[in-house]
């Protein structure tokens, strides 16, 4: 096997090693720390400290990004939306982080993505006005931060007919032009929290998804493996909660407003052509959009609401028809033809695990969310356990850096500040050589480096070649590669983490044998209820949602 061949120097994530490593670290010696939870933020806290010379051991209930962390828009924000409010330290900090992510630490999963404001009869010159005053003052945020402009061009003015051929399925009818601006773009924020969690493991940290935190103190955990049933206890000199949504469960006195961020579904023929994305100014709203995010795959993301949850949290949130409505009323406001309930072929939502500041005594009284700060906060528990809550995905790395920094102090613990604003993630390469990079585009956008690997799957056994899917581009090389190294025990796994067939039930009910006997081949596992997901419904269907939970 060639270097080209290889997946990155202990980066590989398997179910023999997942069982090798619970065996030795449940019940085992001390490790320096243990982190609960393994979405963005989790697996950030993973590398960090493991980045810092720390033996950390890290568990999840369930798979990696099992929740909020793979229902998000798939955007790296650079803060834009901060500015209105005037959180200026929130809108530095965002565009700061989209820089590490776009030039140094994942630029093969983060590019820049366009999209078209259309100046429609329902946008008043006064507020394209303070939109263009807004975008420019984003290019300023991108300076400040230092952003290379050939990361992310400046915004411009469109004519009407500039707008139409970046957006045929506008209404032509009245249309003044658009603003065209830039911002980050995920290939998929799934593949972001695997590369992380992927990377920690390099660097010495054990990963042990299926292993539910029943218990915590200052000292460990006491835990369940999920595949056998058995309990034990995981000893830490500090313990850092990051389960999102759930991290009220796990610590008396964290608050959490949970607000529900729901997303359409569509097949790309329904819009079109899309080389630009979307903002579609919600009515009565001065700095909300709804966003037409266009896919690697084919389909067509729309989003997204803000709504608050009420009362206990769900495994699995159902997205109400009155997001789905609300979301094709905003849509259809801007298109020459609508597109009907009927042409939504999935939908998801995830949960924002916003910290509740309020000092109500009723819990979630106050401003509605959508107003509710994005500033993360990290907290310490009378019994000296660590809390990361709030914040959002572009800034993981930085609530990763500070929840790490707490634990160091708190517990001095021997290691120097984060490295991670440095830190290559798994397959990146700067973009001049990831361009040079000798496989398929869409495999680079995926695995960077690691691209000519996984085709070399497909290169030695034709079955491997074969679309797991008629019509959607994964292979089942990819499968296969997710079992090997990238820590997939289930069909769930491959279908709805690490790729995103499942989030149209349609095609997931179409895959599914496929995959299940590709599981079995390699002796992976049967998933909680032969599909991996719990019985709420299949992962990325109308109500396929939930929140990362320790």
């Amino acid at each position: 096997m060639s270097n080209a061949d290889r997946p990155a120097a202990g980066a590989s994530l398997s179910a023999a090693r997942r069982s090798r490593e619970v065996a030795d670290t449940v019940g085992g010696p001390v490790v320096d720390v243990l982190v609960v939870g393994l979405g963005a933020t989790g697996a950030g806290a993973a590398l960090d400290a493991a980045a810092r010379g720390l033996s950390v051991a890290a568990v999840d209930a369930h798979d990696l990004a099992f929740g909020t962390s793979r229902w998000s828009s798939k955007l790296i924000h650079g803060g834009l939306r901060y500015l209105a409010s005037a959180q200026l330290d929130v809108a530095h900090e965002s565009a700061v982080e989209r820089g590490v992510l776009m030039e140094r630490t994942a630029p093969h999963l983060v590019r820049a993505q366009p999209f078209v404001l259309p100046l429609t009869p329902l946008v008043s010159r006064g507020q394209a006005a303070l939109a263009w005053a807004g975008f420019r003052a984003g290019d300023t945020l991108r300076l400040a931060a230092r952003t290379a402009r050939a990361t992310l061009p400046a915004p411009r003015r469109l004519s009407a007919v500039e707008t139409r051929h970046l957006a045929p399925a506008l209404r032509s009818d009245r249309l003044r032009g658009g603003l065209l601006s830039w911002d980050g773009r995920l290939t998929d924020d799934a593949r972001l929290v695997t590369a992380l969690a992927r990377t920690a493991a390099a660097r010495g940290a054990r990963i042990l998804t299926r292993v539910r935190a029943l218990e915590l103190t200052g000292s460990g955990a006491r835990v369940r493996d999920e595949l056998t049933g058995e309990e034990g206890v995981i000893r830490a000199r500090a313990v850092v909660n990051a389960s999102g949504v759930w991290a009220g469960d796990l610590v008396d006195g964290i608050r959490i407003r949970p607000s529900r961020g729901t997303h359409l579904v569509l097949r790309s023929e329904h819009l079109g052509t899309l080389p630009a994305g979307l903002h579609v100014p919600i009515p009565g709203e001065t700095n909300r959009f709804v966003l037409v995010l266009p896919q690697d795959d084919g389909r067509v993301y729309v989003g997204l609401t803000d709504e608050p949850v009420d009362g206990d949290v769900p495994d699995v949130p159902d997205v109400p028809e009155t997001d789905v409505g609300f979301l094709l009323d905003v849509l259809g406001s801007v298109l020459e033809v609508p597109v009907h309930r009927e042409d939504v072929v999935g939908a998801f939502a995830g949960l924002r695990p916003l910290l509740d500041t309020t000092s109500s005594d009723r819990p979630g009284a106050g401003p509605r969310t959508a107003d509710v700060s994005r500033r993360h906060a990290v907290l310490t528990s009378s019994e000296g356990v660590i809390t990361v809550v709030g914040g959002k995905l572009t800034t993981y790395r930085r609530m990763a850096e500070d929840a790490v920094d707490a634990a160091v102090a708190a517990r001095g613990l021997a290691a120097g500040p984060s490295p991670t604003a440095a830190l290559p993630l798994v397959g990146a390469a700067a973009p001049h050589a990831l361009a040079r990079v000798g496989a398929p585009r869409r495999l680079v956008r995926h695995y960077g480096t690691e691209a000519p690997a996984v085709q070399a799957l497909a290169a030695r056994d034709p079955r491997l070649a074969e679309r797991v899917l008629p019509g959607h581009p994964v292979t089942r090389a990819e499968l296969l590669w997710a079992l090997r190294h990238e820590g997939a025990l289930d069909a769930a796994d491959l279908l709805d983490r690490r790729t995103r067939i499942g989030v149209v039930p349609e095609d997931r009910a179409a895959a599914l044998d496929t995959v299940r006997d590709l599981v079995a081949e390699t002796g992976g596992t049967s998933g909680t209820d032969g599909t991996g997901e719990t019985s709420g419904g299949a992962a990325g269907g109308i109500d396929g949602a939930a929140a990362d939970r320790g």
